[in-house]
């Protein structure tokens, strides 16, 4: 009797599934991400492309938009209100900026050398960064009175005429830079003792054992050691600086008829946000406003860079 072999049944595998690629794999982490592009996309990048857009456009707000080309820029370069604002903001800005990195870095010194109540001084130094720049403001409207303000009668203590530090040109200025260098210098200090502290104290002691006093320290250690935390510093102090607004608003909107935003009498602390402020609120112009921040942006830019690349060669 034969006997029939069976043939053992082909089993076959299913068809490996292709991987899910890209969106379709990873689509749960992109949706747990995606509040903040969004945010982001409505309130930061659309904003700016709609500025750019309305540049080249005549519009008061409410009315139609008129295509304007080139001639609000061509405007903005022969603008000498634009041109002296940005001639405020400089001069305040340098006012206030090289003083007060001095001083915090003196004042970085001081704290990182301190034995007892460091965690103390660091508050008290950084609470002028926290203080609304309103109630400031205010209150240095006050010191810097002409009739009865604090610096005034110092100045008369000592023998000298009072100085109308809200209504004349170089008062206004000062009275603006000595602000932002009070509100300033504890943040920038608090900065500098951060990049203090990672020194390596062997650098120090090295020095001492070399007969280093601390001037000599002081220049040849900490100084070319501090110099990513001096650019960082410069950079975000030029960014802040020229885009100086509440201070000289605050400061000066009762010392003019004009308007809130005009700096002051002959214009002397108006500054290129102030200025930007005047056109599109106070005069309804829009379109030019918007060729205004972009030639502000143009302006931090440039001097950004300038000071990136004065900190980075002499660092070289």
């Amino acid at each position: 009797m034969a006997v029939i072999e069976q043939t053992p049944p082909v089993l076959t595998r299913p068809a490996p599934t292709q991987p899910k690629k890209g969106l379709r794999k990873y689509w749960h982490l992109y949706a747990a991400i995606s509040p903040f592009y969004l945010i982001f996309l409505g309130f930061g990048l659309f904003p700016v492309g709609f500025s750019l857009y309305l540049s080249f456009h005549r519009w008061d707000g409410l009315g139609s938009m008129e295509w304007a080309g080139l001639s609000q820029y061509q405007y903005l370069l022969s603008d000498s209100d634009f041109w002296n604002s940005i001639g405020n903001t400089i001069i305040i800005w340098a006012l206030a900026t090289f003083p007060m990195i001095i001083l915090a870095m003196v004042t970085a010194v001081m704290l990182n050398s301190a034995v007892r109540f460091k965690s103390l001084y660091r508050v008290a130094y950084f609470l002028p960064n926290v203080t609304s720049v309103v109630a400031i403001a205010i209150v240095f409207g006050s010191i810097f009175s002409t009739n009865a303000g604090m610096v005034n009668a110092v100045l008369h203590l000592v023998g000298i005429d009072q100085v109308a530090w809200l209504n004349t040109p170089w008062g206004i200025k000062v009275t603006i830079a000595a602000l932002m260098t009070w509100q300033w210098t504890g943040y920038n200090a608090i900065i500098f003792l951060a990049g203090l502290q990672t020194v390596p104290s062997e650098l120090y002691e090295a020095a001492r054992m070399d007969g280093a006093g601390p001037v000599q320290t002081f220049f040849r250690i900490t100084l070319p050691l501090l110099r990513p935390t001096l650019l960082f510093v410069l950079v975000v102090s030029t960014v802040t600086g020229l885009q100086s607004f509440s201070e000289p608003q605050v400061l000066l909107q009762t010392s003019s008829n004009d308007s809130t935003f005009a700096g002051g009498p002959g214009h002397s602390g108006q500054t290129m946000v102030l200025y930007f402020f005047q056109q599109t609120f106070d005069n309804n112009d829009f379109g030019y406003g918007a060729a205004v921040a972009w030639g502000i942006f143009l302006v931090v830019v440039l001097f950004s860079i300038i000071n990136w690349r004065l900190v980075q060669r002499r660092g070289d």
